[in-house]
């Protein structure tokens, strides 16, 4: 991507779109086998009261979480990964 406040070009605009979606769809499935992990046996099985409501609420409060971290990972990850140099052993891409 260009740098210093240059505009982007379309594939690079596609290219963002396209991590943000996998992001989010990532993060989505992440979180959704978390939650079936976790509050799944309570919803499946005759289980103490005390035992299905903190079953349910760990899963609902680590979901969100895991889908948080999830897509701020990804995305990190994909902001990072232009700042390396086109070339080995080079400092500047443009050199």
């Amino acid at each position: 991507m260009e740098t210093y406040g240059g505009r982007r070009n379309q594939a690079e605009r596609d290219a963002i779109t396209v991590e943000i979606g996998y992001a989010l769809c990532s993060a989505l499935f992440a979180a959704a086998v978390l939650f079936g992990a976790v509050a799944g046996p309570a919803l499946l099985f005759e289980l103490p009261d005390t035992v299905e409501k903190l079953l349910l609420r760990i899963g609902l409060v680590i979901a969100p979480v895991v889908f948080v971290a999830r897509v701020i990972s990804v995305l990190v990850r994909f902001r990072t990964k232009d700042d390396q140099p086109s070339q080995p052993g080079r400092t500047n891409p443009d050199s």
